[in-house]
């Protein structure tokens, strides 16, 4: 059952409303009241209005994008495997990603102002996303859950083999710059980006709203599922597709960053309950504003050197997740 889910959501909408202002309003530059007020205005220094209006605006959108796109796939995924453990990642997206990212690196072909790199990042997620279907339909038409999580643990395998290859043999800047992208990051937020990002993410995030009843009848069990009139198989096949897909594009311009499609909807699930109709959205909600939160630390906290953001994810959703499973648990 749900527990006050009105209340929850006007919290977190609140919650990623700040955070969002805290991600424009804050960071390595800083600026009075005044000087960020005219900026808003239109006013204001030139430079300045650069930093707020090219730099951290478009960086809090990215955020709230991807943030809200892995944390949604999440939920999907957690629901569709029926483990509340899961993640995005579950399917080899990240090796996939991961993989692909780590090859233009090494031929060298990721120049600054170079879309090598994000689109080797997706081709290889699609890729992995892809061979993962294959294995599990070839072995079983309908789909099992089983064999899914198996075929993308092989893959993932298999393509973390190949990073390490590619590793061995390239040079230290190479490494470097691999591991770096592998730990996620929001620099190369820009105007372009951001739309590329919300034309998958934003028609992707609202059909998975849509599939909230489904999913509902699924958790009760695919055979009553199947009696009450949901194409069970086909609901499967394009939710782990269209999931998959909104991981993807996430990962290909931000790298790989762990933990939001981990916690945030299991932690949104311990508040509100299980019905997806509640939880989709408001997973999506917390899991841009917790981006967006963890971007402004990792920039912030080390000024003006920026740590990855996986770093940030990861210690602030360790604790967080732990705090959220021993309440549950003694509920």
């Amino acid at each position: 059952m749900t527990r006050r889910p009105g209340l929850a959501a006007a919290i977190l909408a609140l919650a990623a409303l700040l955070a969002a202002f805290a991600g424009v309003r804050f960071g390595p530059v800083a600026f009075t009241g005044e000087e960020f007020l005219s900026i808003l205005l239109g006013g204001g220094d030139p430079l300045d209005r650069f930093f707020v209006l090219e730099l951290r605006l478009p960086r809090v959108v990215l955020g709230l994008l991807v943030g809200g796109g892995l944390a949604l796939a999440g939920a999907v995924f957690q629901a569709l495997l029926r483990n509340p453990l899961a993640e995005p990642y579950i399917l080899g997206i990240s090796g996939g990603a991961a993989a692909g990212a780590v090859g233009v690196l090494a031929l060298g072909l990721a120049g600054a102002a170079s879309w090598y790199l994000p689109g080797a990042a997706f081709a290889g997620a699609l890729l992995a996303i892809a061979l993962v279907f294959g294995v599990a339909a070839s072995a079983d038409r309908r789909l099992d859950v089983r064999v899914l999580l198996l075929s993308g643990v092989v893959v993932g395998a298999f393509f973390s083999a190949v990073i390490a290859l590619v590793l061995a043999l390239s040079d230290a800047p190479t490494v470097r710059g691999a591991v770096m992208w592998m730990m996620g990051s929001l620099s190369g937020a820009s105007w372009r980006t951001v739309g590329i990002v919300a034309a998958y993410t934003v028609p992707a995030g609202l059909f998975l709203l849509a599939l909230a009843r489904p999913l509902n009848l699924m958790a009760i069990g695919e055979d009553t599922a199947s009696y009450l009139g949901t194409n069970v198989e086909g609901t499967k096949r394009i939710a782990y597709g269209v999931a998959s897909l909104v991981a993807a594009a996430g990962v290909a311009f931000v790298g790989v960053i762990g933990f939001v499609g981990l916690v945030v909807p299991h932690g949104v699930r311990l508040v509100v309950g299980p019905d997806h109709r509640i939880l989709l959205p408001l997973s999506a909600l917390a899991g841009g504003g917790f981006l967006v939160l963890a971007d402004l630390g990792a920039r912030t906290v080390f000024a003006p050197t920026e740590i990855p953001i996986g770093v940030i994810t990861a210690f602030v959703g360790v604790p967080f997740f732990l705090l959220l499973l021993r309440r549950s648990l003694r509920a």
